[in-house]
């Protein structure tokens, strides 16, 4: 029997920028400004570390996973280096750069990683020993855990126009709460 765990993953992987293409290209500046909490990320910085994960994250964890297995932790992954790196580009530069990105990991994840490699293991640097399936499994949820932050961001931005309203959305409830 095929394990359809890779073909599924893909499936959403493949997703991820056309959603956040759709949902932030060309929008106009106040909708993008609003983080998601009071101490998160806009729109922008979702972006932004979409893109490093994409350059430091993913591919080069799985390749770790084949080649070193146990024998040598992953590097650690600098959530913030989008911050300094990305002042100053427009977020359409962004996303079509995140596109490009994601479309070379996705190339190198089919070339790289077969279902016999799904329950090879590597050593995470905090979080101890992890199959190269847990990884992948996390890369998917990591990209709707982002999806959901650019909409909880995009909700604030009528946080105070919703009037009494708020009381019954829970996007916005649930950024209070955090």
């Amino acid at each position: 029997m095929t394990d359809p765990f890779l073909a599924e993953t893909i499936a959403l992987l493949e997703r991820t920028p056309r959603v956040v293409r759709e949902l932030l290209y060309g929008l106009p500046d106040p909708w993008l400004d609003t983080p998601d909490t009071s101490d998160g990320w806009t729109p922008r910085d979702v972006v932004g570390h979409l893109i490093s994960a994409e350059l430091d994250d993913w591919i080069p964890r799985a390749e770790m996973i084949l080649e070193q297995g146990t024998d040598r932790p992953f590097e650690p992954f600098d959530r913030f280096q989008h911050v300094e790196r990305d002042k100053g580009v427009p977020l359409a530069e962004l996303i079509i750069r995140f596109d490009q990105l994601r479309g070379e990991s996705l190339a190198r994840l089919r070339e790289l990683v077969g279902e016999d490699d799904l329950d090879r293991v590597g050593r995470h640097p905090e979080l101890g020993e992890v199959t190269m399936r847990q990884l992948l499994a996390t890369w998917a949820v990591h990209d709707l855990d982002h999806v959901a932050q650019i909409y909880a961001a995009l909700a604030g931005s009528y946080d105070g126009a919703v009037g009494p309203w708020k009381a019954y959305l829970g996007i916005l409830v649930r950024r209070d709460q955090a």
